[in-house]
Parts: structure tokens; C-alpha cells; sequence
């Protein structure tokens, strides 16, 4: 059979009635078979260019719409107003509903895989599945991180003088755009030795850099969010794949898998790396999630 040519992916937008303009980006599916979309939610400062390898190399474009947004305070999206788990949630809802899709497999990483357990809660009939790649359970985080869960009413507090500043007209006029498919090249190159992992370490996991290409009202309350007590994987209806990066400093790895255990449909897999699968084994990653996706239908 001759393949059919792969379609473009569009830029659109989603306006809510708050005013806000959230920007997303659309490849449909080649082939003449759909399945149910799969929606891709980037980390914290992060934005949709993070899934653009992704979206160009994966094989689920055969059967599935790729989705991928800038949430709410990210990207091109508008920063207006609160930010937070319901709020992103409520979007998804929404731009689902403008797309005519009933239901999305949510493949989030970090803070995305945070929003989409909080979606299945929250819309629990529109995620018919969840691939969480290296989410954030508080009671298993350790060292400055826990600290920072300790410390979120403060950084909810300081998000709020930040937006009154803001208010005032005391704000950046101009964020550094920041392509994340760049950068992950660049990375790659640079990892050839301890000493320049460790660089890459230092410079994915740095404030400083975050806020190059974020707003520091988003940026502290999406820090919060991110710490937020998760929805129990207990509770989870549908089938979830939770990829954990075998490297990561961030969390205990035996705390994660016994939470994560307690989802009655879990398909658990390594990806040896520090905390970015997507930039260190960007291949690897797309495998096991094609394969745990394309098995859902049968």
C-alpha cells in the first residue's frame, strides 16, 4: 500500500473567556484510521518546542493527532492571571472540546506529567490514558527540592507581589525566545564527558537560565504547582506508562515506584539519564512510548 504524505502541522490558538490566547500546534494523523489524539505538555519553563523532535520523528503521527501546547505563562501563550493546575487543566478541556476530540492520551514531562494526573481528576472521561515522564511526588523528593515543596505558600506569596510590580508597570519587556530542540542538540554534543555533564546538568536544572525565557510571576507559580500534592495513582481509571530517568537527583527512586505502584494499570520503564529523557535518549524514549501506545488498542 503506498503511504500517504505526511500532512502539516498548523499553528492555532484558543481564546477563553478570561481574554487569555492560548497557542498550540496540530499534526493530524496521516492515515485513514484515528485514534484518540495525544496531547504533549511540556515541564516548568519550558514550552511546545520541547516535543518538536518528537512530534517531526515519532510513528504515532500514523494513527493519532499530536497536540502540543504552550500552557498558560508559557511560549506564545498569553501570561495574564493566575496560573495553576486547574486553570491549565480547564484550557486543555477547552481546546480538546474546540478540536472535537472527546477523549487524548496526556504525555506529560515534569511539571506536564503533574497536570496531566491532575486533568485525570479533574476530567476524569476526557484522558483515556497517561504517559508521566519523570512526575513530581512530593513525599519523594529530596534535598533543595523538598525544601522548595516546603516553601511553596512563600513562592505562591512572591508570585502574587511579582504580578502586583507587574501590575505597576514594573516589568521585562522582552523574554529570550528559547527552542528547546536547539538547545537539546547543543546538549548532546556537549555530553562527551563527566566534566560536560555536569555543565549540562548545572545549565538545565538553572534558575537563572529558566528566567531568561520566563516571567518570574509564572515562573514561581508554576514552581509551586509543580510541588503540589499529587492526585493517588490509586485512583486512576485509565492506563498509565511512567517513564523514570535512572540518574535523576531530584527524587527517591524507591518512593516513586511504590507510589506510581499503586495505579491499577501501570506499565513501569528506566531511561537511564539525569532528569531529561526527551534531550538524552530522545530515541529510546519515542520507542517505548510508541510501542506502550499502539498496544493500547489491542
Amino acid at each position: 500500500m503506498e503511504r500517504l504524505p505526511t500532512p502539516a502541522e498548523t499553528s492555532r490558538t484558543l481564546r477563553r473567556p478570561d481574554g487569555q490566547t492560548i497557542r498550540f500546534r496540530v499534526m493530524p494523523a496521516s492515515g485513514p484510521t484515528r485514534d484518540h489524539p495525544v496531547v504533549l505538555l511540556h515541564g516548568l519553563a519550558s514550552n511546545l518546542t520541547r516535543w518538536s523532535e518528537f512530534v517531526e520523528h515519532s510513528a504515532l503521527r500514523d494513527r493519532h493527532d499530536l497536540i502540543r501546547i504552550d500552557l498558560r505563562g508559557h511560549g506564545g501563550s498569553d501570561a495574564g492571571g493566575p496560573i495553576g493546575m486547574e486553570v491549565w487543566a480547564d484550557d486543555l478541556a477547552a481546546l480538546l472540546d474546540q478540536e472535537g476530540h472527546a477523549q487524548a492520551i496526556l504525555v506529560g514531562h515534569s511539571l506536564g506529567a503533574q497536570l496531566a494526573l491532575h486533568f485525570a481528576r479533574r476530567h476524569a472521561h476526557r484522558a483515556s490514558a497517561l504517559v508521566l515522564i519523570d512526575p513530581v511526588f512530593r513525599e519523594a523528593l529530596t534535598g533543595r527540592r523538598r525544601l522548595l515543596a516546603l516553601g511553596a505558600p512563600v513562592l505562591r506569596g512572591l508570585a502574587l507581589l511579582v504580578r502586583a510590580l507587574n501590575a505597576l508597570g514594573l516589568r521585562r519587556r522582552r523574554l529570550t525566545p528559547l527552542d528547546l530542540r536547539e538547545l537539546d542538540e547543543q546538549a548532546r554534543q556537549a555530553l562527551r564527558s563527566a566534566e560536560a555533564e555536569a555543565a549540562f546538568v548545572r545549565r538545565y536544572s538553572s534558575v537563572r537560565a529558566d528566567l531568561r525565557s520566563t516571567r518570574s510571576a509564572t515562573y514561581l507559580s508554576a514552581l509551586a504547582e509543580m510541588f503540589r500534592a499529587s492526585p493517588d495513582p490509586a485512583t486512576l481509571a485509565m492506563p498509565v506508562l511512567a517513564l523514570l530517568s535512572g540518574g535523576a537527583t531530584f527524587a527517591d527512586p524507591a518512593v516513586m515506584r511504590h507510589r506510581l505502584a499503586r495505579a491499577p494499570s501501570l506499565t513501569l520503564a528506566t531511561i537511564e539519564c539525569q532528569h531529561w529523557p526527551l534531550t538524552e535518549r530522545p530515541v529510546e524514549v519515542r520507542s517505548v512510548i510508541e510501542r506502550w501506545v499502539n498496544g493500547l488498542a489491542h
